[in-house]
């Protein structure tokens, strides 16, 4: 072989050996073992503040990022609906009132008088018509006058004693004041008018709405001067308390895991600090979760778990939708 020709072989070989080489690298670290990484996310509980009348928003008294403590007026709404239920229940109640009071105090003490006065005026007419049939039956024993004459002030006689009976009772009555029974049923209105007015007063406790927990306003959705519907949704609390990790497991990582178990794992947003988490809950996500393996070299489809972790202690810091990272062994 010529010179010119081993001068032209040498730059090949050399390329062919540094292809070589460069696929057997990047074959090793194709196929190495990848470092394990598990990400998880911090995550909260939530409220959603809505109200149970429709109405108005009127005012909004907390902006997104606030911190509430219980019992803080969040919102407030105007329903004019609610507020003229609540006249009509009013004079509702104050109707039933009236009628109770008129039956406990019985009538008026001008109307026992005139029930007197009439029992009176048939007293009389029956001591007229006592006189009147014994003249008659005097004379009907002397034969004077007729039978007929005689029946009658007999029947004015009866008929003078049963007016003054139902005088006396009508007097009596008066006196006496509305029976058992009727007083029960007015103090029962009353009871009924009471009750329809705490109901249209607890719906307008319901425009003033308040915070359940303490925790942080994330999202409000209407503006003020909006209308909202009965239950729509106003605005989010989030609950930073009641704080936990969620982490996708595959299930060949979940020897790694068990309810009750305590792991370590580290915050990026807070320059990887190390934290401590309890296993809580585990559950599978089901069959559209699963990792699908390649049969061909003997492995099966794996199921991916959802486990949920709490920290030990307080993470300062820590705030929803940050990366959590477990390093797996």
């Amino acid at each position: 072989m010529s010179q010119k020709s081993k001068a032209n072989l040498l730059p090949a070989i050399f390329i062919i050996s540094a292809v070589v080489v460069l696929v057997a690298v990047g074959s090793m670290y194709a196929f190495s073992r990848p470092d394990n990484t598990l990400q998880g996310q911090a995550e909260v509980s939530e409220y959603r503040v809505s109200g149970k009348v429709p109405g108005r928003i009127a005012e909004i008294r907390v902006k997104e990022g606030d911190f509430v403590r219980t019992g803080d007026t969040l919102v407030v709404l105007e329903a004019p609906d609610v507020e003229a239920k609540m006249s009509q229940a009013r004079a509702a109640e104050n109707a039933a009132a009236a009628q109770n009071r008129k039956a406990e105090r019985g009538a008026r003490q001008e109307q026992v008088s005139a029930a007197y006065e009439m029992w009176q005026k048939a007293r009389a007419g029956v001591d007229i018509a006592e006189k009147s049939y014994g003249r008659m039956k005097r004379l009907y024993e002397q034969g004077v006058v007729t039978a007929q004459k005689f029946d009658e002030a007999t029947a004015q006689r009866n008929a003078a004693v049963a007016t003054a009976k139902a005088a006396k009772a009508q007097y009596d009555m008066a006196r006496n004041g509305a029976q058992r029974e009727d007083k029960e049923a007015a103090a029962a209105m009353v009871d009924r008018a009471k009750g329809a007015v705490n109901e249209v007063g607890t719906y307008l406790k319901e425009t003033v709405l308040l915070a359940s927990h303490d925790g942080e306003v994330t999202e409000i959705f209407p503006q003020i001067g909006e209308l909202v519907g009965t239950g729509a949704p106003i605005m989010n609390v989030a609950i930073m308390k009641d704080m936990w990790v969620t982490f996708n497991v595959r299930e060949d990582f979940l020897s790694h895991f068990a309810v009750g178990q305590t792991v370590e794992a580290r915050v990026p947003a807070l320059g990887d600090r190390r934290v401590k988490l309890k296993v809580y809950y585990m559950k599978d996500l089901g069959s559209f979760a699963a990792w699908k393996a390649t049969k061909t070299t003997g492995q099966f489809d794996m199921k991916t778990f959802e486990v949920k972790a709490e920290p030990l202690e307080e993470v300062k810091g820590l705030r929803p939708g940050m990366s959590v990272i477990m390093d797996m062994e």
